[in-house]
């Protein structure tokens, strides 16, 4: 199946917000990482989404280029491509585009996009973040309503954050954060909501923070309120009516406890970001193979090595099963198992 349309991607978060489901949104990095979460996607018959940070970007396009929109554009070509070989609806979007990183970054994306359209190709990229974390509410809300006006001329959600995602991730470090940031209000939850609804034939996601933290910590070191969630959604309804609702996003979801995941679902998250998991399912298959193969790996003593194991398709394809799994196991977290809308 080639990678979703806008109504098909429009489709998928209306049945998993009806139905207490979310999507698992995998960062990738490499052609590798990509057709692992194709593979267990398929292998799950789950829907999901395939997601490019600057970061990813900038290490798809190569350690003497470092363009990271150069490199999501050839990673999205890729995956264009291997989802036509899947009997499950894939989209394609880009993760934590701060600020300062929205004219490098997002931009030159969207116009590429504008180019495909104009010739009447699919868009290149169904979805975009925007990071607002770094500025104030206002100027926060000013950027996401600019970009999301240009987003729905060009048939693309726009995913925005309010509140600070803690942890450190891509080089974005907020360990430091204060306490507070960590928790979005629902007086925030509403300015969004009030100014970005304005805006004629639009969808957004929105990624309320409610103490998530970016990376695997030990249990106890993060302290989730998901009640937050539930209580933006009350004062949403309370303002606007019972229609209203949010496309709740789930960031630093890795080692959350599945109680903790089960109780975001009910509140209206349906989509989870999933990256430090799947980077070591990804790597320790490799390191097995290193520690089981380093006499083949290296030339010790004068010897000549062997091949088959010193070739990176060996251990690369170790990893990419590896990530495969680790992407099947988040689809049951989520309870997207076994519920594909492709027919």
């Amino acid at each position: 199946m080639p990678v979703v349309n806008y109504e098909q991607y429009k489709m998928m978060l209306e049945n998993a917000s009806k139905n207490h489901y979310a999507y698992p949104a995998f960062n990738v990095s490499n052609l590798e990482t990509a057709n692992a979460v194709l593979e267990g996607l398929a292998q799950a018959k789950s829907d999901g989404i395939i997601q490019v940070s600057t970061g990813g970007g900038e290490h798809a396009s190569g350690q003497a280029v470092k363009d990271s929109a150069l490199g999501a554009i050839t990673l999205a070509n890729h995956v264009h491509m291997m989802a036509q070989k899947y009997n499950i609806f894939v989209a394609l979007h880009t993760d934590h585009c701060k600020a300062e990183k929205v004219d490098s970054f997002m931009i030159p994306l969207i116009e590429e996009t504008e180019r495909r359209r104009a010739r009447g190709e699919a868009n290149l990229f169904n979805s975009h973040m925007f990071d607002g974390s770094s500025v104030s509410i206002a100027k926060n809300i000013e950027i996401a309503s600019e970009l999301l006006k240009r987003c729905a001329k060009n048939d693309i959600v726009l995913e925005v954050e309010s509140g600070v995602v803690g942890g450190e991730e891509d080089g974005e470090d907020n360990s430091g954060v204060e306490n507070e940031k960590l928790y979005t209000t629902s007086e925030d939850m509403l300015q969004i909501y009030t100014a970005l609804s304005k805006i004629p034939n639009a969808t957004f996601m929105f990624a309320a923070t409610f103490g998530n933290v970016h990376g695997v910590y030990k249990p106890g070191n993060v302290k989730l309120k998901p009640t937050v969630l539930r209580d933006g959604q009350a004062a949403l309804k309370k303002a606007f009516g019972d229609d209203a609702k949010f496309y709740y996003v789930f960031h630093g979801g890795s080692g959350s406890a599945k109680s903790e995941i089960e109780e975001t679902l009910e509140y209206g998250v349906i989509k989870m970001n999933i990256d430090t998991d799947t980077q070591y399912a990804f790597s320790r298959p490799i390191a097995d193979h290193v520690f089981k193969n380093y006499d083949g790996i290296l030339k010790v003593d004068g010897e000549v090595g062997n091949k088959k194991v010193y070739d990176p398709r060996s251990y690369l394809k170790a990893g990419e099963k590896g990530m495969a799994q680790r992407v099947i196991e988040a689809c049951n977290d989520l309870h997207s198992t076994g519920k594909t809308l492709y027919k």
